[in-house]
């Protein structure tokens, strides 16, 4: 049995191409110029005037923590339904994460809490855009413009989404986005941190680079990191912005296949699209009740998986990490909305590679799990 990846890398000949031209050159570290035509043509894509590239969608987050001098002291505002990485970003620089809920539609950050969880020591929002849905952004930037905060937008899963016909990424103070093997496009590993703040820019870039201030050698005002891109992985990136607007529209085109024919599922949640986004569905997710369903999320994930189709639950809550437990973060803290999506969350096959055929293969199959 053929077995349906939950996602896998679209790379083709362009991407070889360009790698082999970059292996050949010689240039294959971070100080290539192919690193700085990866970042110039991200800008373009994502209409910013300035990109630090770097290892992860991690370091890229954790990079512009840093560069906002966000530290001890400090807290920031994060969803609990989000990946791990966003919550140790803040950690890294020993600031305190503070969590909202999610929305019950969007299953981004719940708006409505933001307000009851600012402090005096709030220094920062950091909304996700989860599996491709945008954060409504509006209030979030009011919030952030009458506390004097700042905005750090995680777009790791959210390439080509819009909010108001505008790149999420570019709304807050900056954005950050990854480009790890299943994102919608992929250097393998990497990232990169956008702005139009150009003083922000320039301490990101020294930072990622050790802390190598411009115009001097060997002598160093901050503690930085190694957080710089290969050229190798700046090469494969290239070739991919090449066609990131075929694969956002592959995305889109297999979401809307996917709706059409599990709409009239009973028990099934699908993703919604909100007036104000264009989701670029990183992700096609589902909530299975399993009163209505007839077989809870896991089951129906383990009745895929016999059929060889892979599936993935949703995130695991921030609050109940273990790890977040034992250091004493979210005592006796419960978020509704996210601890639902995390028993019930489920994403399907998401590849810019998968078919109509096996879109068609995967909902019969979900049909036939209760009738």
């Amino acid at each position: 049995m053929k077995k349906i990846p939950v996602c896998e890398p679209n790379l083709g000949s362009l991407e070889r191409k360009y790698l082999i031209e970059t292996f050949d050159s010689g240039w294959i570290s971070s100080i290539s110029p192919h690193v700085k035509e990866f970042e110039d043509a991200f800008c373009r894509f994502i209409g910013s005037k300035h990109a630090i590239s770097t290892t992860s969608g991690t370091t890229a987050l954790h990079l512009a923590v840093a560069a906002l001098d966000i530290g001890e002291g400090d807290e920031v505002i994060i969803p609990t339904f989000t990946m791990v990485a966003t919550c140790n970003a803040i950690l890294y620089q020993r600031a305190k994460p503070v969590l909202v809920d999610a929305d019950p539609e969007t299953w981004c950050m719940d708006v409505e809490q933001l307000k009851e969880k600012i402090t005096p020591k709030t220094k920062a929002i950091i909304p996700v855009h989860i599996y491709g849905h945008a954060c409504d952004m509006k209030p979030i930037m009011d919030l952030a413009e009458d506390h004097d905060l700042y905005v750090i937008e995680d777009c790791a899963e959210a390439i080509g989404t819009e909010y108001k016909r505008q790149q999420v990424g570019t709304i807050g103070t900056c954005g950050t986005f990854s480009f790890y093997a299943n994102k919608t496009i992929t250097c393998g590993e990497g990232g990169i941190m956008i702005t139009d703040g150009t003083y922000l820019a320039g301490k990101a870039r020294i930072l990622m680079n050790h802390g190598f201030t411009p115009g001097t050698h060997f002598l160093h005002h901050y503690i930085g990191f190694n957080f710089r891109m290969t050229a190798l992985q700046a090469a494969i990136g290239l070739a991919q912005l090449e066609r990131v607007y075929d694969f956002i529209e592959i995305k889109r085109r297999n979401a809307a296949l996917y709706s059409s024919l599990l709409k009239d599922i009973h028990g099934i949640t699908l993703p919604v699209e909100k007036e104000w986004c264009k989701n670029s569905y990183w992700m096609y997710g589902i909530l299975v009740n399993e009163e209505e369903f007839g077989m809870n999320r896991d089951e129906l994930q383990k009745y895929l998986e016999e059929r060889g189709i892979e599936t993935r639950i949703f995130f695991r809550c921030m609050h109940n990490q273990p790890i977040y437990k034992r250091m004493g973060l979210f005592k006796d803290e419960t978020y509704p909305v996210a601890e639902r999506l995390e028993r019930d969350g489920l994403y399907l096959p998401s590849s810019t590679k998968l078919t109509p055929d096996e879109i068609k293969y995967i909902c019969e199959c979900i049909k036939e799990a209760v009738f």
